[in-house]
């Protein structure tokens, strides 16, 4: 498919349709008279009183009016001083969400550069074609102007782009591998070096990404607590429709239904409904759809927040209708930001509940006759014990990460920046979460497998059964000890693969 980039309406799926799915791009007919009509705007005011970013420096330079005769060199500088990132480059996807975004924020027309612009990144999509941009280097202020300046250096033929093997190779040779025509004489012209660099983008785009799989693993969480459930012969009573309803936080009414469906029918549970002298179950099983709940309704705050920032115009100056060129504060990241920490600290707390389960899983004395550390031969084996360990370093390290950088502002360029919001940081610690919420359920899936099978002869429900099914197309079950470490890998990359949910669903029906 090719996504039609018209500006506005980009969705989050479009968003992971580019930067992780390579989608073709093109630009509207409609987007390009937009920015042919911004364009007329900025040449118009290039001749008249100073107008910054396109006959002045940057930041504390702005009172500094540069001749005309230096305004072409003034936007090749600003790419130039700008790249001035550290550290190992990020992601493809996320360089790739990011550039997408910056083209759709040109699209929009409120920035004043050529269409010739947007048409460069989009170039660069689609030829698959990816600039180096190193971690470490914006603090969501002005937007990510050191990450942006990076993805524009390739642009006009300089710096470097990511090559195979995990390295880099000069951004001029890749472009002439890739049938591109030289840039570097298409030189950028006023306003069009703060266009490309005066935005959230890498921001926005990480979000995306982490919006998208927050999405899908609140819905694995679900699946294998209720794998959990039965194989710490717990009861599904707390998760009744009538009592949940008396709480009504849609979240936890969507994590109780995903339960009472997954564990609908369970022989498991059924054969300790009466004579079971537990009153009630531990939290980390009775109040799973509670944080679980919670964790979404969180997600459903960040995901608002994402889809306003995917119809929002973020530059400075702006290039309005009536042709006016104001300067503003759109391009500040706490919208973002703040979005991205709040969403960190949800996805935190859904792994650690997650690790107490497991924790209970392999406890002898919590785990109602299951054996130690669910081991073949406990004492000689030491069964799940280590996976444990892993997941618990992994929920200490994701409390680490929790901590929001939103609140952690350092004053930049001579004090005229003197408020930043540390989005680029919040978004690449959430990606980190994440991807450890990932492997901390992986763990738990593989534990709560094991005991569900320990559970024999009694069966599980038919959607716990197809969780385990699935995952014993390439972790087998009990037995002596083995090299662990493959067996969970296995596991977290069929849930990277997004495998766990439809193999359920086709025994339960849809899930939430």
């Amino acid at each position: 498919m090719t996504v039609e980039l018209d500006g506005a309406g980009v969705t989050v799926s479009d968003v992971v349709a580019v930067a992780r799915g390579g989608e073709q791009v093109r630009l509207s007919d409609a987007a390009m008279e937009r920015m042919a009509a911004s364009r007329s705007v900025v040449e118009r005011l290039s001749e008249g009183e100073p107008a910054y970013g396109i006959s002045t420096g940057f930041g504390a330079l702005a009172n500094t009016v540069v001749p005309a005769d230096r305004r072409a060199v003034l936007q090749q500088s600003l790419i130039r001083s700008h790249a001035a990132g550290m550290g190992p480059p990020v992601e493809a996807e996320a360089v790739r969400a990011m550039m997408f975004l910056r083209a759709r924020t040109l699209a929009l027309g409120a920035s004043g550069a050529r269409p010739q612009v947007a048409e460069g990144l989009v170039r660069l999509l689609n030829a698959g074609v990816v600039p180096a941009v190193p971690e470490h280097g914006s603090l969501g202020a002005s937007g990510d102007l050191a990450p942006l300046a990076h993805a524009a250096l390739v642009l006009i033929g300089e710096g470097e782009v990511l090559a195979g093997g995990g390295g880099t190779t000069a951004a001029a040779a890749a472009l002439a591998q890739a049938g591109f025509e030289p840039l570097e004489p298409l030189e950028l012209a006023a306003k069009e070096g703060l266009a490309l660099t005066n935005g959230t983008d890498g921001i926005l785009g990480t979000l995306c990404l982490a919006v998208h799989d927050a999405g899908r693993l609140m819905t694995v969480a679900d699946i294998v607590a209720s794998c959990s459930v039965e194989a710490l012969l717990a009861t599904d009573r707390a998760f009744a429709a009538d009592l949940v309803a008396l709480r009504p936080h849609p979240g936890q009414q969507a994590s109780a239904a995903n339960l009472r469906a997954v564990l609908d029918d369970s022989p498991i549970v059924a054969s300790h409904r009466v004579d079971d002298d537990r009153v009630q179950d531990a939290y980390s099983i009775r109040c799973t759809p509670q944080v679980h709940g919670a964790a979404r309704d969180t997600l459903d705050f960040v995901a608002a927040a994402t889809d306003r920032e995917l119809g929002s115009a973020i530059d400075n100056p702006m290039v309005l209708p009536d042709g006016r060129v104001e300067s503003c504060g759109n391009f500040h990241g706490a919208p973002v930001a703040l979005a991205a920490d709040y969403l960190a600290i949800a996805a935190a707390e859904v792994g650690a509940i997650a690790e107490r389960r497991i924790d209970r899983l392999l406890d002898a004395g919590r785990s109602h006759g299951l054996p130690p550390f669910l081991a073949d031969d406990p004492g000689v084996d030491s069964g799940l014990m280590i996976g444990q360990y892993t997941a618990a370093a992994l929920c200490a390290e994701n409390r680490r990460l929790a901590a929001p950088a939103s609140v952690d502002s350092l004053p930049t360029s001579a004090m005229q920046e003197d408020h930043v919001s540390m989005g680029w940081g919040a978004a690449r610690k959430l990606r980190r979460v994440i991807a450890n919420l990932r492997r901390i359920l992986a763990v738990e899936w593989v534990a709560a497998a094991r005991g569900i099978e320990l559970r024999a002869p009694l069966q599980p429900a038919a959607g716990t059964a197809a969780a385990v099914g699935l995952l014993r197309t390439r972790v087998p079950g009990p037995g002596p000890d083995r090299w662990l470490s493959p067996e969970l890998a296995a596991a977290e990359e069929m849930l990277m693969d997004e495998a766990l949910v439809p193999a359920v669903e086709a025994a339960t029906g849809p899930l939430v």
